[in-house]
């Protein structure tokens, strides 16, 4: 999928992976945090997370996207929730950023772990930007429900079975690289429907405004494929949730 695919899919999407306004909350109050709490968001999208706890909350921090029009809107909605001044969102590629020149109590990655080669990797690099050891590291993964077929794993993890795990595979893994797993919040059917169905009706309406657009067949050919492997596989077989971790002490 290219860049621009993946933006005309994201356009009517604020929050950008199965979670709702209510569970952001939730996360913020499971996080404790509140005035003077400090972040980095990498891979941040349009910066929701950060919007929002910097309005409900007051925290600070700075956000990391390589989609400049992502960035854009971030920058645009910190400016509608009057909160820019408590925020800086920066274009650039996460995997790249410079994370050690933060020292922040929430170091977050929301559903792009890629950006530290995958699960372990992205724990590790977000933990270099934390102030000490009771800081939070937060990762938003997908996980596997129940086992699953083949298919499924087609469908979902590009055919590599050990890309994802099951929740207590996600811990163990979590743990084997030193972070303690502390707090989580779940996806549900719902928030996952949203999340899935709300593309559908939004790359339908593109392609009756654009038909004769050079990106339109793979704006069509995303957004088909996407819909049947959420309906086949995807609702059944696979979560994402909110991971809450600290480094462990023992």
């Amino acid at each position: 999928m290219t860049v621009r695919v993946f933006e005309i899919a994201e356009a009517d999407r604020r929050i950008q992976n199965p979670f709702s306004r209510e569970k952001l909350s939730l996360l913020a109050d499971v996080c404790d945090v509140s005035e003077g709490t400090t972040m980095l968001d990498l891979a941040c999208g349009k910066g929701e997370l950060l919007c929002q706890w910097a309005a409900q909350h007051g925290v600070s921090g700075t956000g990391v996207d390589v989609h400049d029009a992502f960035v854009s809107d971030a920058r645009d909605r910190a400016t509608e929730l009057d909160v820019a001044e408590q925020l800086t969102f920066i274009e650039a590629d996460a995997s790249e950023y410079e994370v050690a020149d933060h020292e922040v109590d929430v170091a977050s990655c929301l559903g792009a772990s890629w950006i530290g080669g995958g699960f372990q990797g992205t724990l590790q690099l977000l933990s270099r930007a934390t102030r000490d050891e009771s800081s939070l590291v937060l990762v938003g993964e997908p996980y596997w429900r129940e086992e699953p077929p083949p298919g499924a794993v087609e469908a979902c993890a590009d055919g590599d079975s050990e890309r994802f795990g099951t929740l207590a595979t996600l811990q163990q893994r979590a743990e084997d690289v030193g972070f303690e797993l502390v707090e989580m919040v779940l996806a549900n059917a719902d928030t996952w429907d949203r999340y899935e169905a709300t593309q559908w009706k939004t790359v339908s309406d593109w392609l009756r405004e654009h038909p004769d657009d050079p990106d339109a067949d793979a704006v069509r050919e995303h957004r088909d494929d996407s819909r049947r492997n959420y309906l086949e596989y995807g609702r059944r077989y696979f979560g994402w949730g909110v991971f809450v971790f600290r480094e462990k002490r023992d």
